[in-house]
């Protein structure tokens, strides 16, 4: 999305915010692994194969807790379902002539964090380039598999002198896209946002946190439409 440098490589320096976002946030998934009875090797796996933050925490808190293996992957779906939007919102505000022929790949890293990243960069009126989204995605998921190599690699007691710290970084990934959200932020947006705020909180509230979101995400949607 740059002239002056290849848009692969303006992914990979746009990525940097979220690489210091995801790689605490992944060590200290990698030291609960370990925790938990995982070996380094099947930290990592998770990391590769699911590359979803707090999808990975719940599952690990499933399958330690004896849930059936369906029970576990049905409910991961479940809480993953909004990335199938991800796409073909970016798609949307890409415009017509935004090349997919590789979309296969790079949606793959389309997490919350690297949307919104996308989405700003649209926003900002940089022309959409899936050389850029191959950047963008790799620096994030790179971050994330090495630093969940490195918390299980540190075990499962990395954290136990470092409480203050070890509770804090909870907070990163939600503070992290609040910052992403703020930064595309518009009034004409508020609206929606709020309507999705607000569904999000009373539904997790009242059923589940899974289903806040998706009912979240829902809620948002259909006010978009209206406002449109």
């Amino acid at each position: 999305m740059s002239r002056t440098r290849p848009p692969f490589l303006d992914g990979l320096i746009a990525s940097l915010p979220i690489v210091l976002g995801y790689f605490p946030i992944a060590f200290s998934f990698g030291v609960a692994a370990t925790r938990s009875g995982f070996t380094a090797a099947e930290a990592v796996a998770l990391s590769l194969i699911i590359f979803a933050g707090a999808s990975q925490f719940l599952a690990l808190a499933l399958l330690t807790s004896g849930a059936p293996v369906l029970v576990s992957a049905f409910t991961l779906i479940a809480m993953n379902l909004r990335h199938i939007l991800y796409g073909p919102a970016l798609m949307r505000e890409a415009g017509r002539e935004a090349g997919t022929r590789h979309a296969w790949a790079w949606a793959f890293g389309l997490t919350d964090e690297v949307f919104g990243q996308a989405l700003g960069a649209l926003a900002r009126g940089q022309r959409f380039s899936e050389p850029y989204m191959f950047g963008l995605g790799l620096g994030a998921y790179a971050s994330w598999v090495l630093g969940t190599l490195a918390g299980a690699v540190a075990g499962g007691g990395a954290l136990d002198g470092w409480p203050a710290l070890g509770a804090g970084l909870g907070f990163m990934l939600p503070a992290l896209f609040l910052a992403l959200l703020l930064s595309i932020l518009s009034r004409r947006q508020l609206p929606v946002i709020a309507v999705a705020g607000a569904v999000t909180v009373a539904a997790t509230l009242a059923i589940s946190a899974t289903s806040g979101i998706l009912l979240g995400m829902l809620a948002g949607a259909l006010a978009g439409l209206v406002r449109r």
